[in-house]
């Protein structure tokens, strides 16, 4: 009873625009559409479920893990702010600092992991884990992968309906948040380390 009674609306939405700015699924549209040229069909239930498998997990075993290899989460969540720190400079300067190999398949790899559930996204699960109570980040990713689905099915629809321009514009102010996001993280937890 503890679990839901520690509900906050204002943790669970802010969770929820970090890990969409995370995600940045309207970004990855350009991906998706390139993917299904590519591949012909993109299975949007079981990607969308099975990153949803993948980040519940990982907050709840993912500490523990971690203290296997005997790092803390403090210690996570700076090296996690630092992958988000980059991943939002990727998204301002439009360059790609990180290169995939093609896929060919375009379900669990590489829409699940790592184009939604992805480093970035796992290190920023387990640093919310460090601040916020675990019914607000799990209301936020079942509300983060709900979006991912629609998003999914309808990534034609939205590519067309906001071109190629307005996706970078999104991308951009995104960007923007996710580096203020990265610098909180690092603040807040390098304290904790010293």
């Amino acid at each position: 009873m503890e679990f839901f009674t520690a509900f906050n609306f204002k943790e669970t939405f802010t969770a929820a625009m970090i890990l969409f700015a995370v995600i940045d699924i309207i970004g990855s549209v350009p991906i998706i559409i390139d993917l299904r040229s590519k591949v012909g069909h993109v299975q949007s239930e079981k990607a969308s479920i099975v990153a949803g498998i993948l980040m519940i997990v990982f907050m709840f075993v993912g500490e523990r893990m971690l203290n296997l290899i005997g790092i803390d989460v403090n210690s996570f969540a700076v090296a996690g702010a630092f992958i988000i720190f980059f991943i939002a400079l990727e998204m301002i300067l439009g360059v790609q600092l990180y290169k995939d190999e093609a896929p060919e398949t375009a379900a669990i790899i590489p829409i699940a992991f790592p184009l939604i559930a992805g480093a970035g996204t796992l290190t920023s699960v387990l640093s919310l884990r460090a601040e916020y109570a675990a019914v607000n980040i799990i209301i936020a990713i079942i509300v983060n992968i709900l979006f991912v689905y629609l998003v999914l099915k309808n990534s034609g629809r939205i590519e067309s309906l906001i071109g190629k321009q307005g996706i970078n514009v999104i991308r951009k102010i995104f960007g923007v948040i996710l580096l203020a996001i990265a610098v909180k993280l690092f603040a807040t937890n390098i304290k904790e380390l010293f």
